[in-house]
């Protein structure tokens, strides 16, 4: 099967693409929007897709998740049950943008460059994509966890995730947590990604416990998504209700942001694209998703971004 990679822009009609400047209004994040992101470390429910944009992904899901899907070669990393709690399961895996062409179209959708854009402060770049799938009843947790505690391997640290929820997201069937301000925490080891909700908890100080205990959900509705800050500190709980809980998360970098490789590959998987130590993260693996023309670079102006 083709690795859609190699393809640097959108191939269906999935995700109608702006013409002109002002066609880009109805995606920009309002102001309050952009301080609360600064503030707090994230912002959630923040609609990224129709319904019918929805249907289309959560079709291409249903086929990935598949023993021997067509296209399995070309992921990063694939783990059917990555859970490490016995009786339970965690669908992951990283790189469908090459493997099917909604979740391709996806990194290229209007909605999602403009708020990438605002809260990046520029020109956006693929870092990878994600999925994560947990099904009714037994879905496995995903840990406390920092994202750049996984990327170190990148610098400066110029990093963003998009959380998007392709089912209802609740409290009941393992949506997102966030601990409000923790972004400011500074680096916290990484602890295995779908281990003990605890193990991260004897690196805090006693402060830091406490702001975890008292974190918010991100509750959100199909096609609604969060976006969040490299160090803020974030997992989801197991999910024992009766409905499943699937989630594409895309992760994107400044445009700039260089490599920290060693020679042969990023620490922990052999899947990612190479780049030498000190050379800007590009290439084939990580494309140019928004750049803006002079033209619209100039209505930018207006709109607000991080600081």
């Amino acid at each position: 099967m083709t690795d859609l990679g190699a393809a640097h822009h959108p191939l269906t009609e999935l995700f109608e693409r702006p013409e002109r400047p002002e066609d880009w209004e109805p995606y920009v994040l309002s102001g309050e929007v952009v301080a609360q992101f600064q503030e707090q470390g994230f912002v959630d429910g923040i609609r990224l897709l129709s319904e019918e944009q929805v249907e289309a992904l959560q079709a291409e899901l249903t086929e990935l998740m598949l023993p021997n899907c067509p296209g399995a070669e070309h992921f990063y990393e694939y783990h059917s049950n990555e859970s490490a709690e016995e009786g339970t399961e965690l669908f992951h895996a990283l790189g469908a943008w090459r493997v099917r062409p909604a979740f391709h179209d996806l990194l290229w959708s209007p909605a999602f460059c403009m708020a990438s854009y605002q809260l990046l402060g520029g020109s956006v770049r693929l870092f990878h994509d994600q999925l994560f799938a947990k099904p009714a009843h037994h879905g496995g947790v995903v840990a406390w966890h920092q994202d750049y505690s996984y990327w170190t391997w990148t610098e400066p640290m110029a990093h963003l995730s998009a959380w998007i929820a392709l089912d209802d997201a609740t409290e009941e069937n393992g949506c997102l947590h966030y601990v409000p301000g923790s972004h400011r925490w500074g680096l916290v080891q990484r602890t295995e990604l779908a281990g003990d909700m605890e193990s991260v908890l004897a690196q805090l100080n006693e402060e830091q416990r406490q702001d975890v205990s008292r974190s918010v959900p991100a509750i959100m509705s199909r096609g609604e998504a969060s976006f969040h800050h490299p160090l803020m500190m974030h997992g989801s709980f197991a999910n024992r209700s009766s409905r499943r809980r699937h989630a594409a998360v895309i992760n994107v970098l400044a445009d700039g942001t260089r490599s920290n490789m060693s020679q042969g590959s990023a620490p922990g998987t052999d899947g990612y694209p190479y780049i030498p130590k000190g050379e800007p993260m590009g290439g084939t693996g990580y494309p140019l998703l928004f750049d803006p023309t002079d033209d619209l670079a100039r209505w930018l102006r207006s709109v607000p971004t991080v600081s």
